[in-house]
């Protein structure tokens, strides 16, 4: 099948098919998102006098079926084929004639594809969101469960003071919170419509860029078309910053999973149906799910800087480049979602120690309460911290388990309903039912 953009000249087979590269495939991805926006687009030309309206009814209802091929997995983009565009005017054309050729009038494969990417990513964002919501509610839960139950802290890898896993699962809570101010930062970025900036210029017919902001549920237009095709690339790695956010999120505590269920640590204990084993050693109970985790939320934290690399020398206006972008980003979404969704599993499913404390290598700890135990019975600090130390050195030094911290955020003062405050007022702030809303009108449905 020719290309949309062909002009009745040959193509050369090696140059097509080295640029198509893989986006047929990738636009599997992207083909509701075309689909709708093809649907708010049309609309739009009907208002202003580019479509007739029995040809809007066609084309709608044309649109319509093949949104129910992809909801049933039956759309394909068919060998020879550029793109997910190329496929929706083709099998439009074929069906209604004429009438399918002018879907495209008033716009470009450029800000085509722009929205696309930015329904996809909003819609995208909803189920990250979702599932941190899911891992932080978890989080919650077992830091309120375990409260009581203390861990010694560590820095520089060496017994520091007293913890307890309250504070840890709900350290990582409170992460997600900062994560999700990440996300919202980058949803409100994506939810804005490029469709009217067509290649990077504008068109000369009478579009009403406001009519496809408010069908497609966007907050607002990128307003100059220049920079609407400008933020190819840089709506991407703002994204994925956010992403690589929740990552390392996960991959730290992944790590700290790791090293806690170690025997050497043995502060926490997994289900034996949540490691594996060794083909050798019969005793083994490896941590795969959180090993795997944490090498798969490195590898997210690299995706800014992949795109970084792929976009920071462009000029303005749109490269060919950009394609490549769609690699590295559009998998990213599945990638975290399922690492979401495991570290919420094998959090609900661990068990702690009660009893690591009872240990006397983790004395020590407990160094820093006896200073201030002398400082409030009026020794300068300074003369505690050398007398408690000088006890330590000659092996004198006499541990008092009692721990009463009370500021908040402390072990005695967790504020878990403080965060999860703070966490449902984000998660709010997100329009996901306006969006869905103007979406399904879309859709007919």
């Amino acid at each position: 099948m020719k290309p949309i953009w062909d002009k009745g000249r040959p193509v050369n087979s090696l140059i097509q098919k080295y640029t198509v590269g893989k986006d047929r495939e990738l636009d599997m991805l992207l083909a509701r998102y075309d689909i709708l926006g093809s649907i708010a687009h049309i609309t739009m030309l009907e208002s202003v006098g580019l479509l007739g309206r029995t040809e809007l009814e066609t084309l709608t209802k044309g649109l319509r079926e093949l949104l129910d091929l992809v909801d049933k997995g039956e759309f394909i983009i068919e060998e020879g084929v550029e793109d997910v565009h190329s496929e929706v005017e083709a099998l439009l054309t074929r069906k209604y004639g004429d009438i399918g050729k002018k879907i495209h009038s008033g716009r470009s494969r450029n800000d085509q594809v722009l929205v696309d990417l930015k329904l996809f990513t909003r819609g995208r964002i909803c189920g990250i969101v979702k599932a941190v919501n899911m891992l932080f509610d978890t989080l919650i839960r077992q830091s309120n469960r375990f409260r009581d139950v203390l861990l010694p802290g560590y820095t520089h890898l060496q017994t520091a003071m007293p913890s307890s896993f309250g504070l840890w699962f709900g350290a990582y809570a409170e992460s997600l919170t900062d994560d999700t101010v990440m996300l919202k930062a980058a949803f409100d970025i994506c939810n804005r419509n490029p469709l009217g900036s067509a290649a990077g210029y504008g068109s000369s017919f009478p579009l009403d860029r406001q009519m496809t902001t408010d069908l497609l549920g966007f907050e607002s237009m990128d307003y100059n078309v220049v920079y609407a095709q400008m933020t190819r690339g840089k709506t991407e790695r703002i994204v994925s910053t956010a992403l690589a956010s929740v990552a390392a999120t996960l991959s730290k505590l992944s790590f700290d999973a790791c090293l806690y269920n170690s025997q050497n640590f043995g502060f926490i204990h997994l289900p034996d149906d949540c490691t594996t084993g060794s083909s050798i050693m019969p005793h083994k109970k490896n941590p795969d799910v959180f090993e795997l985790t944490r090498a798969k939320c490195n590898r997210l934290q690299s995706i800014p800087e992949q795109i970084t690399i792929m976009t920071n020398n462009l000029p303005s206006g749109y490269f060919r480049d950009m394609q490549l972008v769609k690699e590295v980003f559009l998998p990213a979404f599945d990638e975290l979602e399922e690492c979401l969704t495991m570290v919420n599993y094998m959090a609900e499913k661990m068990e702690v120690n009660p009893d690591i404390l009872k240990d006397d290598r983790y004395d020590s700890i407990f160094s820093v309460e006896e200073v201030n135990r002398m400082v409030l019975d009026g020794v300068p600090f300074r003369d505690a911290y050398v007398k408690v130390g000088n006890d330590i050195e000659q092996g004198v030094f006499k541990a008092d388990k009692r721990i009463h911290h009370t500021h908040q955020g402390s072990i005695g003062n967790l504020c878990n309903d403080s965060i999860r405050s703070r966490m449902e007022s984000l998660t709010d702030s997100f329009p996901f039912d306006k969006i869905d809303s103007a979406l399904k009108r879309l859709a007919g449905r």
